[in-house]
């Protein structure tokens, strides 16, 4: 009868499986090691020559000397070691074991006295007026801040210096708050326009006479108009746009129309003198009698009673336009080119601004 061998299956892989859970108990052991040897050097649990024989590499400068090098320091010092020794023993630069030595005698301790290092330039008090004169001139921009506070405080101060001063005073540089964005009705209202528009063709639009009033502003910072705030101080009136000059005009695709400078407030009554001193010859000009439609958008002085009478009696055809609209109008793109170039010029106040635009 033939004996039957049965082979052990498995052998060699428990071998292997044996000595790599041999070979990681060895390594997780050494690493242990390891972090003992470094939390003892941290914590300076061991004594200094053995701490030292762990570390044979000099301390990096500006490193901060362990408390008990330091009291190995001031002991070799109270039994007579000269300074000179006592570094080249420690393997410590002179200047290091004198400063080490000179506190302990001014203080006693090996301390580092409270108060020490950089004094800020700007006390509370000159804060306090920053504070005031960011708030009265909200659209002034760092550089112009900075003189001034040089000027007041007769110190030499850098911009970033009142950078780090106007947020210490928990303000920041926010841009102005512009109009609020469109809602769900009216982008429903500019859909209906846009579809009842589509099939006009170019020659049509050529028959329109565009008109818009637009605001030049002064006091143009780098970045824009900023205004300095904290970020409660939102909605306060004076965080909003700085002083400006609003004008009319029109445009057509045969050429421009005039410029009208407006002083004051917008009313109907003005809107209307408006439109007979401007409008009116400008309509004359570019059309040579032809009809055309006259387009402005739904201001209060446009849509006033007594307005839309008076376009009815001089027989205008007014074009329809949706609300909260500018974008759709040609002249815009006019006003934008309009007011790159007059903030290149960095105008700061309302006078030369006029004088700019005559």
């Amino acid at each position: 009868m033939r004996a039957t061998h049965f082979k052990k299956v498995g052998t060699g892989s428990n071998k292997r499986q044996e000595k790599l859970i041999v070979h990681i108990k060895n390594r997780w052991r050494t690493i242990l090691q390891l972090i003992r040897s470094i939390g003892n050097m941290i914590g300076y649990k061991k004594s200094l020559s053995e701490w030292q024989c762990l570390s044979e590499v000099k301390m990096g400068r500006g490193s901060p000397i362990p408390p008990m090098l330091q009291r190995k320091i001031v002991e070799q010092y109270q039994k007579g070691v000269s300074q000179r020794k006592i570094a080249k023993s420690l393997k410590l630069s002179s200047s290091t074991v004198h400063n080490i030595i000179q506190r302990f005698r001014e203080s006693g301790t090996i301390s580092v006295r409270k108060g020490q290092g950089l004094k800020t330039i700007l006390d509370a008090h000159d804060l306090q007026a920053l504070r005031r004169h960011c708030i009265t001139y909200r659209n002034a921009t760092v550089m112009e801040i900075t003189t001034w506070a040089q000027e007041y405080f007769q110190k030499t101060l850098s911009v970033n210096t009142i950078h780090r001063a106007i947020r210490c005073c928990r303000l920041k540089l926010y841009r102005s708050e512009k109009k609020p964005y469109l809602n769900m009705i009216q982008k429903h209202r500019r859909f209906l326009w846009a579809k009842a528009h589509l099939k006009w063709t170019v020659a049509k639009w050529k028959t329109v006479l565009w008109s818009d009033e637009s605001k030049f502003g002064v006091l143009f910072g780098k970045l824009g108009r900023h205004v300095i705030r904290t970020k409660e101080d939102k909605d306060n009136p004076s965080c909003y746009q700085p002083a400006s000059l609003m004008l009319w005009g029109c445009m057509s695709a045969c050429g421009m129309g005039s410029l009208h400078i407006w002083k004051g407030t917008i009313n109907a009554e003005r809107y209307i003198q408006v439109l007979e001193q401007h409008m009116l010859p400008c309509r004359h000009c570019l059309f040579q009698g032809r009809p055309c439609i006259f387009q402005h958008d739904n201001a209060r002085p446009h849509t006033a009673s007594i307005t839309t009478s008076w376009l009815r009696r001089r027989r205008i055809r007014v074009l329809k336009w949706p609300a909260w609209s500018p974008d759709l109008s040609p002249i815009e793109n006019i006003w934008c080119i309009t007011k790159r170039k007059m903030r290149q010029r960095r105008l700061k106040t309302v006078e030369q601004l006029e004088a700019c635009i005559r």
